[in-house]
């Protein structure tokens, strides 16, 4: 590393200008990636925290794909299910969306509605609601024991709770019996549920089968989720793009230095260099730039991630954790290195006769 350490000592204006841009380019993935998380959690964190193994809904459409929006499941279909793979934990889980009043203050919100005590947040009686966090601040600050409609029906705030979402609407809890009376309202015939929550190992494909449903679970499960499915995709996309950007900026950096270079490269061959010490040396050089430039970044996109979760909140829905910071960081380098292997290939082909003048 002797030969790398006095090139960054000499041509600092170069290498600290590689360096700010590792660094921007560290920042756009990490605020990216943030971005793409946070949008993911707003469409998916309410069904996220159920915490189940699988969700029973209706089957696939023409496009092959399964989906809360389209699913509608039958009393008659949960019986057959429960008793087709042998689970006893499942629980009728109803979901809708639309708008709650409170005065002149309206909030558009999605709704989740389940017998009592089979979910965390489920009102204890009918006629009750439970609040997310910010719709009782978009209702007017409304507290517990206040009267919202929602519906046409009028009901009492139980509770309020931290925010959950699904698809980017923050998510109240009402008892199923009056989210199947809100489902009739709306246009559902004879609503039963949603999908079915299943918290317990068993036969998902003999179920599936008695009761002509589909099941899925783990991440399959958000991608059901339509704003989940196409946001993330474009986003991850991008951040795709940026990262082989990242790595052709850096091999080309290289592949100019080493050019430039070429003669003291077969010099130090001539004098008794091997061509794994100076592949070894650039190797570091490149190393050390991209370390220095992906932590400077990711100290940013830190700094500025805590003022967009203090200050913003779900006005921009940004995700500040290790898998936003330090991974695409991580990644960075990876592609990076990549980029100057790359370029360095013309060290292992230098011709120690250069140095010599043989090319006169």
């Amino acid at each position: 590393m002797f030969v790398a350490w006095r090139d960054l000592r000499f041509a600092k204006g170069r290498f600290a200008l590689l360096g700010a841009v590792v660094a921007l380019i560290t920042l756009l993935v990490g605020f990216l990636a943030g971005l793409t998380v946070g949008l993911g959690l707003q469409s998916i964190s309410a069904v996220q925290q159920l915490d189940a193994q699988q969700f029973v809904m209706s089957p696939p459409g023409s496009d092959g794909k399964l989906s809360f929006a389209d699913s509608a499941i039958s009393r008659d279909q949960a019986s057959k299910w429960q008793a087709g793979a042998g689970i006893s934990s499942v629980t009728a889980l109803g979901i809708g969306q639309g708008q709650a009043q409170s005065g002149t203050s309206k909030a558009a919100l999605a709704v989740f509605g389940a017998a009592p005590a089979t979910m965390a947040n489920v009102p204890a009686n009918n006629g009750q609601v439970v609040l997310s966090q910010t719709n009782a601040a978009q209702l007017g600050d409304v507290g517990i024991g206040a009267e919202i409609t929602f519906g046409g029906a009028r009901f009492i705030v139980s509770d309020i709770v931290a925010d959950q979402w699904f698809s980017h609407l923050p998510v109240a809890w009402l008892t199923l019996a009056d989210w199947q009376t809100y489902a009739k309202t709306i246009g559902q015939t004879d609503p039963y549920a949603t999908v079915l929550a299943v918290y317990e190992a068993g036969d998902y494909d003999a179920g599936n089968r008695q009761a002509g449903t589909a099941s899925v679970g783990g991440f399959a499960t958000y991608l059901a989720i339509g704003s989940f499915s196409s946001e993330v995709g474009s986003l991850l996309m991008i951040v795709s793009m940026l990262v082989v950007i990242s790595a052709v900026v850096i091999g080309a950096f290289f592949t100019v230095w080493i050019m430039q270079r070429s003669t003291d490269i077969a010099v130090l061959k001539a004098l008794g260099s091997s061509t794994k010490a100076l592949l070894v040396d650039a190797l570091g050089q490149a190393l050390a730039i991209l370390v220095i430039g992906v932590a400077v970044g990711i100290l940013i996109i830190s700094s500025l991630g805590l003022l967009i979760v203090e200050f913003a909140g779900s006005a921009i829905p940004f995700s500040l954790s290790v898998w936003t910071t330090v991974a695409p960081g991580a990644v960075l380098v990876l592609t990076g290195i990549l980029g100057a292997v790359f370029a360095l290939r013309s060290v292992a082909k230098a011709d120690p006769l250069t140095a010599l003048g043989a090319h006169r």
